[in-house]
């Protein structure tokens, strides 16, 4: 696919990645552990069998990725910070030199030219909270508001947006719901608790953040899909139905109506959350922004064993289907649910086999997916959606969670041994492609 389409000045070109994936420095400089370090630690947990004790050692070497960065041209830069690198116990104590790492990247970046969007929660909670109940306790919430004042205190000037949580369908259903993220809970109940005091703490957080005068944009991540009935039976339609309404939204509906969608509390029965009065009016405090992460689509079929989609276009490494479409659909649909603020695409990449060949590493796929993905989302936006800028995820391949090393989502090659760092195909064609939607600008100096 050769499409080039044409994106407004404005628009917002970014890469992304997230704390725990990449900056290693596990115990460096104070830093407490976190769920995820104790949970790659404990043997079975991760597929191959590694843990982010270095990952691509981006604590030591931020200039160097911040350089890459800027090669390639990107508006912005969206990550996230590392809680308990920051308040090792995730309660009491800051530590002052863990600030000075995040202090030490915004320099970085300001000395670029690149804007800072940052992630408050990519899933990787201070084990000490997680020792006082972790957010099956309601308290955790609180804790998290108490963190994010403090971030958009120090740093609120020097972001162009904070988002609260990335992803709180997977801290809840992952690593509460099957297991099989950290902390490594089997329990629909709970995860169903957990998704609740999830969505109070994001409504905290914006009010502790609104609190300190910070000049940031502020909102949420949330990582989306359309439900497709594989049939037309009404058991898939059903399926589809529910599917939709206890992931997308379920949390929504909190943070746009002040409320859960009825189909999913019927569903849920007696798992439904336990709720306090006013928790509604805390989590519909109103967003600037709404981050959408976007992979796949669900396909929903109640058969045994369920059927699989036809994948006209293929699947990734991670054996989830190719389907840009599924993009299109669920931005126009969630435009006509809901009173929507501006969007930003915060991820949409693939992870791919690659391998070197002659010191190049063609990733041709990876090239092809992003560019469908971005046809759907112009499509979307002709459409009267309101999407303010794409990030590719990822700028380095990385520890990919409960996959380990093994899956490369990365434009830029990370040789874990040596750490060497080497741009893919993606990465070449991403700046000309970007060279092409700004013509009036040129490449940072990298």
């Amino acid at each position: 696919m050769t499409d080039f389409t044409q994106f407004p000045p404005s628009f917002t070109w970014g890469v992304a990645t997230s704390a725990f994936q990449i900056e290693g420095g596990a115990a460096a400089d104070g830093k407490g552990p976190s769920i995820w370090d104790t949970f790659s630690h404990t043997p079975g947990k991760v597929i191959d069998g590694s843990n982010g004790d270095v990952a691509c050692d981006h604590y030591h070497r931020y200039p160097e990725d911040v350089a890459i960065m800027s090669g390639l041209g990107v508006d912005a830069y969206r990550f996230s910070m590392a809680w308990s690198r920051v308040q090792p116990q995730g309660k009491g104590a800051w530590n002052e030199a863990g600030f000075a790492f995040y202090d030490r990247l915004l320099s970085e970046l300001e000395a670029k030219g690149i804007d800072a969007h940052v992630t408050l929660y990519h899933w990787d909670l201070p084990q000490g909270l997680q020792d006082d109940g972790g957010w099956l306790n309601r308290d955790t919430a609180y804790r998290f508001a108490d963190y994010a004042g403090e971030v958009a205190r120090r740093f609120g000037s020097r972001l162009k947006t904070i988002a609260t949580h990335n992803e709180p369908w997977c801290t809840a259903n992952l690593g509460y719901g099957n297991a099989q993220f950290a902390p490594g809970v089997a329990d629909l109940k709970q995860s169903i608790q957990v998704s609740h005091h999830l969505l109070l703490s994001h409504g905290l957080a914006m009010q502790a953040m609104r609190a300190v005068g910070s000049s940031a944009q502020l909102g949420i991540v949330l990582n989306q899909w359309t439900a497709d009935a594989a049939t037309d039976s009404a058991a898939d339609k059903a399926m589809a139905e529910f599917e939709y309404a206890r992931s997308v939204q379920w949390f929504m509906d909190p943070i746009f109506k002040g409320k859960y969608p009825e189909l999913a509390l019927q569903g849920h029965g007696d798992n439904a959350p336990v709720i306090h009065a006013n928790d509604f009016k805390d989590i519909q405090h109103k967003i600037d922004f709404l981050g959408v992460n976007y992979y796949f689509r669900a396909y929903c079929s109640a058969e045994t064993p369920p059927r699989q989609p036809e994948a006209k276009l293929g699947t990734t490494d991670m054996g989830w289907e190719i389907f840009p479409d599924g993009l299109t659909e669920l931005l126009l649909k969630l435009k006509a649910e809901y009173d929507l603020p501006p969007i930003y695409i915060t991820e949409n990449g693939m992870a791919n086999p690659d391998v070197i060949v002659d010191g190049e590493i063609p990733d041709e796929a990876r090239i092809d997916f992003v560019l469908r993905h971005l046809k759907a989302l112009n499509d979307a936006r002709l459409q009267g959606v309101d999407i303010q800028g794409y990030f590719l995820w990822s700028l380095l391949d990385n520890f990919e969670w409960n996959s380990g090393y093994a899956k490369r989502f990365g434009i830029v090659h990370v040789d874990y041994a040596t750490q060497q760092r080497t741009l893919k195909h993606s990465a070449h064609w991403y700046r000309e492609y970007l060279l092409k939607q700004r013509p009036q600008r040129t490449a940072h100096a990298a």
